[in-house]
């Protein structure tokens, strides 16, 4: 999936302050980001289908949907609180 966003001038040049290239930051802080939020996703999934006995589905692309799919975690709200 790809994803755009657009920085000021003022913003560009801050972040090429930061790093050599801001890109390769704003992809690498995504995709970290992603990855805690998968193995948060995933040990609530082990935890509810261990406590519920409940067959863990194989592979994480198929836990994280088996765990939307069961209710354990849902998609964030726009008008609640946001992860860190």
């Amino acid at each position: 999936m790809d994803y755009t966003i657009t920085l000021t001038d003022t913003e560009k040049k801050s972040m090429e302050y930061i790093t050599p290239n801001v890109d390769d930051w704003i992809t690498n802080a995504a995709t970290n980001r992603a990855r805690i939020a998968k193995k948060d996703i995933i040990a609530k999934l082990v935890d509810h289908c261990n406590a519920k006995g409940i067959a863990i589905a194989t592979g994480e692309d198929a836990q994280v949907t088996q765990a939307y799919d069961l209710k354990v975690v849902e998609k964030a709200s726009s008008t609640g609180p946001s992860a860190p």
